[in-house]
């Protein structure tokens, strides 16, 4: 049983520890996108620390087709925003390895991403603030997060939490229900999320909470997935040495 009143307060409390404790008088920082994870993180700063101490970031790549629903969010909270496009960053970022003898698909893909944080970064620097991570428990589960890119961050209020979960926490904040229902999709690949994982949110949120999937190609490749992205939310591996000058292992 998720009980959503519970379980948002209790975030609340938590978002307004961290503050308390690693950076009084500072804002939270966003990645606004308009969908559910950045627009629930948001609502539930504002719960915490006031609408004063949240400051949303939209970074459309060139011409973002659903950036009226980012609008909508800072607009329904009442936050300052800046809109700071990156395409430029990141063709620049293209041109400047253009040496290498082939640039893969997928990085690509995770270059927006990872040209995003950094400029999160940049802004929560000069304005005083703590960069938000926005990633949700079923999307790190099968590693549908780009290293350093949206998977950063200094307070991970989600990280928890099922997208099934992260939903009625945005209905029990009343946020407007297009940007708790929108069709997750990354704006990097052109695809939904479920078309690209081959399976739904809700499949995969059953099967982490109650162990079950009835179908067995869905459960492969969910383990398949988990298996192989683990080490996205894992500590970085460091060799052991002490003061001494022996190794550990």
């Amino acid at each position: 049983m998720f009980d959503v009143e519970k379980v948002t307060q209790d975030c609340i409390i938590w978002i307004r520890k961290f503050f308390e404790e690693n950076g009084q008088g500072c804002r939270a920082v966003i990645g606004i996108s308009g969908g559910k994870d950045s627009s629930v993180t948001a609502a539930l700063c504002v719960e915490a620390l006031g609408k004063e101490r949240v400051l949303g970031v939209l970074m459309p790549c060139g011409v973002q087709p659903d950036i009226d629903m980012a609008y909508r969010l800072v607009n329904h909270l009442e936050i300052s925003y800046y809109e700071i496009n990156i395409e430029e960053a990141v063709q620049a970022v293209v041109k400047s390895i253009s040496c290498l003898p082939k640039l893969s698909e997928q990085t690509r893909i995770n270059l927006p991403a990872r040209v995003r944080m950094a400029t999160l970064y940049a802004v929560s620097q000069s304005m005083n603030g703590r960069v938000a991570n926005t990633c949700n428990l079923s999307e790190d589960w099968v590693g549908y997060a780009t290293r350093y890119g949206d998977g950063a961050g200094d307070f991970s209020p989600l990280c928890n939490l099922t997208v099934s979960e992260i939903r009625q926490i945005g209905h029990f904040l009343e946020l407007p229900g297009e940007l708790v229902e929108k069709t997750p999709v990354d704006g990097l690949c052109g695809k939904t999320d479920e078309q690209k994982l081959g399976f739904t949110y809700q499949e995969l949120d059953d099967y982490i909470r109650t162990g079950i999937i009835h179908n067995s190609e869905t459960k492969a490749r969910i383990d398949l997935l988990h298996y192989k992205n683990r080490f996205k939310t894992e500590p970085i591996p460091g060799f052991p040495y002490d003061a001494g000058g022996e190794s550990l292992s």
